[in-house]
């Protein structure tokens, strides 16, 4: 699997949860209006992508659509990936390019700290570059065992002291042995508890006096390890890191497992921070370089950005255009085709109270054999008319798109 199918498929969960959401969404406009952006704002924010970035990535499609005279829903999935992709953009690279090169990696317990630095460990060694790893977090034993399993794994050789043992120290006789043995690149682990923010700033203030007496000069990457499952809350704890040390990039890790990567845009847009590497599965080489054009790609579900071609844009007389190509190797998302036109349809002179009483009627059938957990096969293509129906009022449309969700992840 290459690179850009180990992104896409690590940001299904992400992309069912936020452009899956859109497309749905955009579906149910024949025009481009105020309710559009405000749903489309909405749906962002309940991506955990955070109201200012929200905001901000609707207002930039306000202004692509009106430079670009864009009358057509159907094309703002397009530009909305143009958009993340832009606000992304800038150097995304590890600077380690002096021998050695130092790399701090701070993080909260139970984020994935340790397997970050195993996986970084084993990614840089594949290209070549020497490796050694330093266990300075010292106030958990476990902690040191499982970065000297993951040392093994990598094949990289790792200093260690005792638990409770100074941090610095462990530092100390990390660049040391690293200077004997001529490494390209030093990891340290540091702690991710202390008991309060001055007790952080200390630590690494200690440690950061070290590093400038001992490699004077060096380039160094001070990394902090987020989980993306925290969603916003990774925001704020970014934030906080921020206050106690030179945050230089972050590493986001359990991509795969969340459907909260939209938090990737906020760290981005809010802190000005560049995210270096995703976590897109539990494999060594599954810690991948942070590409935002792949990114942008794998969460809208289009191609590849240099294999993209020029296309036209999709008909829309009469048929829905499909929003979502199916997965490589997958079902095809049926859920998301061209809805079949009925041989009969409700009377034209159905007022809209009735339609939502026998929408709702559908509804309440619909959800009640889902949560018993039967076959809604039969539902499907009457669920895909409602979806169609422009006369359903808006919280109506919600219902629709988030029982067309709900059925397709069960399929």
């Amino acid at each position: 699997m290459g690179l850009f199918d180990k992104i896409r498929q690590g940001l299904k969960k992400t992309r069912e949860n936020i452009s899956g959401q859109i497309s749905l969404m955009v579906n149910s406009f024949t025009k481009i209006d105020e309710d559009l952006f405000e749903e489309l704002t909405e749906l962002l924010v309940m991506g955990d992508v955070g109201m200012d970035t929200a905001e901000f990535i609707t207002g930039e499609l306000r202004r692509h659509i009106k430079e670009k005279g864009i009358t057509d829903p159907g094309l703002i999935m397009g530009e909305l990936q143009g958009i993340v992709a832009e606000l992304l953009a800038g150097d995304c690279g590890l600077h380690i390019s002096t021998q050695p090169s130092l790399i701090l990696v701070i993080g909260v317990n139970g984020v994935g700290k340790t397997t970050a630095i195993g996986k970084m460990a084993a990614m840089l060694k594949a290209q070549g570059k020497s490796v050694i790893l330093g266990a300075a977090d010292t106030f958990r034993a476990a902690a040191i065992e499982q970065l000297e399993v993951w040392a093994q794994r990598a094949d990289v050789p790792m200093i260690k002291h005792g638990e409770g043992a100074d941090p610095a120290a462990v530092v100390f006789d990390t660049i040391a042995a690293a200077k004997a043995r001529h490494c390209d690149v030093i990891i340290c682990d540091t702690a991710g508890r202390l008991h309060n923010k001055k007790n952080l700033m200390d630590e690494l203030a200690k440690i950061s006096r070290i590093i400038e007496r001992e490699l004077p000069g060096c380039d160094r990457e001070n990394l902090l390890v987020l989980d993306a499952a925290t969603g916003q809350n990774g925001v704020n704890q970014a934030r906080e890191f921020m206050g106690a040390a030179s945050i230089t990039g972050i590493v986001l890790t359990k991509l795969d497992g969340t459907p909260k990567g939209g938090v990737v845009l906020p760290i981005k847009r809010e802190l000005g921070l560049p995210v270096k590497f995703i976590g897109v599965g539990e494999q060594i080489d599954d810690l991948q370089p942070f590409e935002p054009q792949a990114f942008a790609a794998g969460l809208f579900n289009m191609e590849e950005p240099a294999a993209r071609a020029e296309q036209e844009p999709v008909e829309r007389a009469g048929q829905t255009a499909q929003p979502v190509q199916p997965e490589a190797g997958g079902p095809a998302p049926s859920l998301f085709m061209a809805a079949p036109v009925a041989e009969e349809q409700a009377e034209s002179e159905e007022s809209p109270e009735e339609r939502h009483t026998r929408f709702r009627r559908f509804a309440e059938t619909l959800m009640e054999k889902l949560d018993k957990g039967e076959d809604v096969k039969e539902l499907v293509p009457e669920l895909i008319q409602w979806r169609d129906d422009r006369e359903l009022d808006r919280d109506d449309q919600r219902l629709v798109r988030n029982l067309m969700l709900t059925v397709q992840s069960r399929a």
